[in-house]
């Protein structure tokens, strides 16, 4: 009967590490789908962003308020799951504070841990001010409707809670320490939790025992069930920001790709000696030319997908972006929303199915309009606001190809222009040997 716990124990962290590691392979698997591209250069300047943006937190703190509460709930929250190792031990081997043979530095080690407690738990009550009492404008935008909302309030309620029965278990622990039951040897220190002991004074040994145990169980439950929550949630960023910005494009900000499929095109009709006409060689692919731009998730990079898994809805992108301030219905942020939903809903289709079945719908219409596409002006601002490296220019930008390479859906004035270009060289409706007419007036 004495290993009926610790059984129970092992049960649930298999169970809770083994669904979590089969929908992070999902996550993988969809990544996946995405074309192939090289992000495998500059390895030392990709380590260093990965170091500044995803650790360091560097594009998070130009906007300080949130910057500084972020860091103290993320690396707070981080710091004190190292404890998750101590109970991990004691639960599998029935002991009790493994490591309380490390002394002073233990102390000092449950010091810090409670102390970062009050500061998340504190944070997290100021995030949840800013979303719903003063209700910032990025939080509450169209696309933040309905579940993101939702999402965004779950995920600050399941903190408090955890870093609730955090301080509660070492509250009651420190009271059994002082009445000398067996199994609690004194150790650690608790500034935190001192204060939230004398609510226990008086009670028997055995009701500390039951509140200590079930805030025990509870805490390390909570955290399986919150790693396995990651993945139904924006927060799955606490863990991608960190191949998001090691994988992020260093090109110059406004360097757009040229794509293969047009450049080989080019040569061909460059090239004199060439038939267009000729059947393909017996070593290049058969089938359907290569699609110009992007009208799917299938049809945009790996690198791509992972920046929509990434996202992490906190809406800098569009409060910066010159075209949402105007009014048009551009939003960087929902650009990245339904990409990452449309990506999951193929992966469903994949699970039901055992590869992808047609489903009548694509990205381009079904999730994302060419209105969207066509208000942005290019201007990189999303790029640059995003704190973990996402750029939703690099796919408002593809569908946009695909919109005037395979579609010619341009807007009457872009085709207009592009007429010109064709016919006079230049963008603007005059023949070429008028450009210089201005200078004699």
């Amino acid at each position: 009967m004495q290993y009926i716990p610790n059984i129970l124990f092992v049960i649930a962290l298999v169970a809770g590490i083994g669904y979590f590691t089969k929908n992070i392979r999902k996550v993988i698997r969809n990544i996946r789908l995405g074309k192939d591209i090289d992000r495998s250069d500059n390895k030392g300047q990709r380590f260093k962003n990965m170091a500044m943006i995803a650790l360091g937190q560097s594009k998070m703190v130009r906007r300080p308020v949130a910057g500084v509460l972020h860091i103290i709930v993320y690396l707070g929250f981080i710091i004190i799951n190292l404890e998750v190792l101590e109970i991990i031990i004691d639960g599998i081997f029935g002991t009790h504070r493994i490591f309380a043979f490390l002394g002073g530095f233990y102390d000092f080690l449950i010091t810090s841990f409670e102390i970062l407690a009050f500061l998340v738990f504190v944070g997290v009550i100021l995030f949840w001010i800013r979303r719903n009492v003063i209700k910032l404008k990025r939080f509450w935008n169209p696309e933040m409707k309905g579940w993101p909302q939702n999402d965004g309030n779950l995920i600050l309620y399941f903190e408090m809670v955890l870093m609730t029965l955090f301080l509660v278990m070492n509250a009651s622990d420190l009271q059994l320490q002082e009445l000398g039951a067996d199994h609690y040897i004194k150790a650690g220190s608790y500034p935190i939790s001192q204060f939230i002991s004398p609510l226990f004074n008086g009670m028997s040994e055995g009701s500390l025992i039951l509140i200590e145990r079930g805030a025990w169980w509870l805490h390390i439950l909570g955290i399986l069930v919150f790693l396995n929550y990651l993945y139904f949630s924006k927060h799955l960023h606490i863990l991608l920001a960190f191949p998001n910005t090691y994988y992020g494009d260093l090109k110059p900000q406004g360097e757009f790709d040229n794509l293969e499929a047009v450049t080989n095109e080019v040569k061909l009709m460059m090239d004199p000696s060439a038939d267009p006409f000729a059947a393909p060689a017996e070593d290049e692919s058969e089938g359907e030319p290569e699609k110009f731009g992007a009208s799917d998730v299938m049809d945009l990079n790996w690198a791509q997908l992972l920046n929509a898994y990434t996202c992490t809805e906190c809406g800098r992108c569009t409060s910066e972006c010159p075209a949402n301030q105007t009014g048009k219905k551009l939003s960087p942020r929902k650009i990245m929303m339904d990409t990452r939903d449309r990506l999951k809903e193929v992966g469903d289709n994949i699970d039901q199915n055992g590869s992808f079945v047609d489903d009548g719908k694509q990205l381009l219409n079904d999730y994302i309009t060419p209105e969207e596409l066509w208000a942005c002006t290019s201007c990189n601002a999303c790029v640059e606001a995003c704190p973990v490296s996402i750029s939703p220019l690099s796919i408002i930008m593809d569908m946009r190809r695909y919109l005037v390479m395979e579609q010619s859906a341009a807007p009457s004035d872009l085709n207009n222009m592009m007429s010109n270009i064709e016919n006079n060289g230049a963008p603007w409706p005059f023949n070429q040997m008028d450009r210089l007419n201005w200078s004699n007036e």
